[in-house]
């Protein structure tokens, strides 16, 4: 486990640098920076100039730069959120680290589970906190179910059911030129890598790590290279037993969200994605958890972490550690098909 060991008894504010101005930050996080007391967005940093400037204009943030390097050396900066796509997750976190910078980095944590290691083991290095932006561990609905399941509302919780089934979007019908989220290369994988990472992440804070896999991986519509079909089971390591399905080329009608936790006494239901109401079915009837998300949907994580380097006494969920568990999962599914796709003997 990552040990914090910087000295935060002298810093009174985190001022944080942006790596990667690009649409996330525009509201899921950059402005939470800002409204998070004892937190401010000094510096951001994309490589188009024009972009830097233009989004340093409009949030108000004092420097732009379109060198990452020159960001991570700007002596006001203390912490450094990295939101590029995950191919640079890796090189931007390490080299922020090494110049006594905390580290937030957008999920997945990196391409790859080794890359998670390396980022892991230079943050025990250099004893700079490396923390990753799974926010729904912070979000209102997925804290109601970690207490509903504590507080053992249905039991002993025996079976986890996952359903994620999209259609695809308009950019990937461009064969010509697909999404980064879509190209392994950048990506580390496809939309399972994007948007599995989060349910994942959710269900090891729940239940902890998952010790086996088992998969079926492949590429229905022929859209992109990466994986459009994955259907898994796995086994956590309390016992827990858990099976998904996800499909992204999928008809419009048939999208479903959904994620299903059977204990010994009841059940409860969720949605990854969709703000509704999460249930809890017992035997002594239906009860409904409503929930309002913030403004800004990282807001309640970043404050978690901001509190944490300030000593102010919370602890942020979600750091290196636990998100490199995720990455190793959905690596350890995906494993097959990418032998496959790259014409590599297995052994």
């Amino acid at each position: 486990m990552i040990q914090n060991t910087h000295n935060t008894s002298n810093i009174k504010q985190i001022n944080w640098g942006i790596i990667g101005c690009g649409h996330v930050t525009e509201k899921k996080s950059g402005p939470a920076f800002n409204k998070v007391p004892g937190s401010r967005l000094v510096a951001v940093m994309r490589r188009d100039a024009a972009k830097a400037e233009d989004y340093a204009r409009r949030h108000g943030v004092p420097r732009w730069y379109d060198d990452a390097g020159r960001l991570i050396r700007d002596p006001e900066v203390n912490a450094v959120y990295v939101a590029t796509p995950p191919s640079s997750h890796a090189a931007y976190t390490i080299a922020a680290m090494r110049a006594g910078k905390a580290v937030y980095v957008e999920k997945p944590m990196a391409r790859t589970w080794a890359e998670c290691r390396e980022m892991i083991r230079v943050s025990e290095e250099t004893g700079m906190p490396l923390f990753v932006a799974y926010y729904r561990r912070r979000l209102p609905a997925f804290m109601k179910v970690k207490e509903w399941l504590d507080a053992g509302r249905i039991g002993e919780p025996r079976l986890a059911e996952l359903r994620l089934i999209l259609p695809p979007r308009p950019e990937d019908l461009d064969r010509g030129h697909p999404p980064w989220r879509v190209i392994p290369e950048i990506a580390g994988g496809g939309y399972f890598y994007d948007l599995a990472s989060h349910q994942f992440d959710i269900l090891d804070h729940f239940f902890g790590p998952v010790r086996e896999t088992r998969a079926i991986v492949t590429n229905m519509a022929g859209l992109y290279r990466a994986e459009d079909t994955v259907s898994a089971s796995f086994t956590f390591e309390n016992g827990v037993v858990g099976q998904g399905l996800w499909h992204f080329a999928a008809a419009p009608v048939d999208r479903q969200d959904t994620i299903t936790l059977y204990g010994s006494r009841g059940s409860i239901h969720l949605s990854t994605f969709e703000v509704i109401p999460v249930r809890l079915v017992t035997d002594a009837g239906t009860e409904e958890y409503r929930y309002t998300n913030p403004e800004n949907i990282q807001y309640n994580l970043i404050r978690s972490i901001v509190d944490e380097l300030l000593g102010r006494g919370d602890r942020c969920p979600s750091t290196g550690v636990t998100a490199a568990r995720t990455n190793k999962v959905l690596e350890t599914i995906v494993a097959d098909y990418y032998r496959d796709l790259n014409g590599e003997k297995q052994s």
